[in-house]
């Protein structure tokens, strides 16, 4: 059975990392309320905003993979979320300046019109070189962290202050795609033949 991938985000560089291997998809944003609830640590977060985001987006017609994620900046148990503006961005890079945080991330994968979904948490552990306040604050002034949690970016100008990365890089990007590679191979959407030598 033949199926369409659909991403149920509009986020650029995850669809950026579902082009770099060659895939063709359908964009399905859901606009997903993604205010946590009372007490709600990090991890639960993520998982049921990519539950919630994978079923809310619109699968017809015909049978089709679903991808949602939800990834999320944690710093001493804390959230940083997307900034406001280049201000709190500033105070977000400051906190993280010299230091170590998590970055987790949701995924969930949905079959349709089984409607199956599948869930799975991945968490890297990013550390950031110091940074002086001329660079806080020149890095703010770009804006690239404007529209991304944790206030940087990783494959843009942010990895001049990154220092290292453990665990999975496209996670700290936004779609791990070491765990979605078998849901894809699975439903025959990025088959791999072996080669004969």
């Amino acid at each position: 059975m033949s199926r369409r991938l659909i991403l149920a985000s509009a986020s650029p560089r995850r669809a950026d990392l579902l082009g770099m291997i060659g895939l063709e998809f359908a964009t399905r944003p859901t606009g997903v309320d993604e205010t946590p609830q009372p007490g709600e640590p990090a991890p639960d977060l993520a998982l049921r905003l990519a539950r919630t985001k994978v079923l809310a987006a619109d699968a017809s017609p015909g049978p089709s993979l679903v991808v949602a994620a939800d990834t999320l900046v944690v710093l001493d148990g804390e959230v940083l979320n997307k900034p406001v503006d280049r201000d709190e961005a500033a105070r977000f890079l400051a906190r993280l300046a010299g230091r170590r945080h998590e970055v987790m991330t949701g995924l969930a994968v949905r079959t349709h019109p089984e409607e199956e979904v599948a869930t799975d948490l991945t968490v890297s552990r990013v550390t950031f070189t110091p940074m002086s306040r001329e660079e806080i604050a020149w890095y703010a002034a770009s804006g690239e962290g404007l529209d991304k949690a944790g206030a940087y970016a990783l494959q843009g100008i942010g990895s001049i202050f990154v220092a290292g990365v453990e665990g999975s890089y496209t996670n700290v990007i936004g779609l791990p795609m070491e765990r979605l590679y078998p849901h894809l191979r699975r439903h025959g959407l990025l088959a791999i033949s072996p080669t004969n030598s």
